[in-house]
C-alpha cells in the first residue's frame, strides 16, 4: 500500500513525537483508514527514511561515597566496598551473591517473614532453587510470593 505525500508527513511527524510503529500503526487505521500490518509499518518507517526514537533509559543510581578512612588505591582513590544487594518487601529480604555458589548462573540468600533463612539460587536451566537452613522447613505461600517479586525486583535491577 502507498501512501500519498500527505499521509508520509503524518507519519515522519508521529515518529519525530516519539510515537511506537504500534502507535503508528493504529493511527494509521483511525485517522487516515489505512490498514497495515506491524511489518509494513515497519517497512514503511524504513523506507521513509525514519528512525523511531528510543525511550530513554532510566539513569542508574550515583554511587554511594565511601566513608573517612575507607581502604585507598594507589593514587588516592577510594575504594567502595561492595555489599550485596539487598531487596525487602513485606518481611521477607532477598540479597544476591557477589560470586554465584558452584553450579549456578546466580545465587544468595533469603529471611522469611518469619526469621526462617535459605539459599536460593538459578541453574543454568532457569529453574529456581530454595535450600532452607533448618531441614524440613517449607515457607508459607504468601512468604514464596513475596520472595519471588522481591528477588525478580533485585534481578531486575542489577540487568539480569
Amino acid at each position: 500500500m502507498t501512501l500519498d505525500d500527505t499521509q508520509r508527513k503524518k507519519v515522519a511527524a508521529w515518529i519525530a513525537e516519539g510515537m511506537k510503529l504500534s502507535e503508528i500503526q493504529n493511527r494509521l487505521a483511525s485517522e487516515l483508514g489505512v490498514r497495515m500490518t506491524y511489518m509494513d509499518v515497519r517497512l514503511l518507517v524504513d523506507d521513509l527514511k525514519l528512525t523511531p526514537k528510543d525511550i530513554e533509559p532510566p539513569k542508574p543510581p550515583a554511587p554511594v561515597a565511601s566513608a573517612p578512612g575507607a581502604p585507598q588505591k594507589p593514587g588516592g582513590l577510594k575504594v567502595e566496598k561492595e555489599a550485596a544487594p539487598e531487596t525487602s518487601v513485606r518481611g521477607v529480604s532477598v540479597s544476591v551473591d557477589q560470586l554465584a555458589r558452584p553450579g549456578a548462573v546466580v545465587s544468595g540468600k533469603v529471611t522469611f517473614s518469619d526469621g526462617q533463612k535459605a539459599e536460593w539460587y538459578i541453574d543454568q536451566t532457569g529453574r529456581l532453587g530454595l535450600a532452607p537452613q533448618q531441614t524440613g522447613y517449607r515457607p508459607a505461600t504468601a512468604d514464596l510470593q513475596q520472595f519471588q517479586a522481591a528477588l525478580e525486583t533485585e534481578l531486575s535491577r542489577m540487568g539480569l
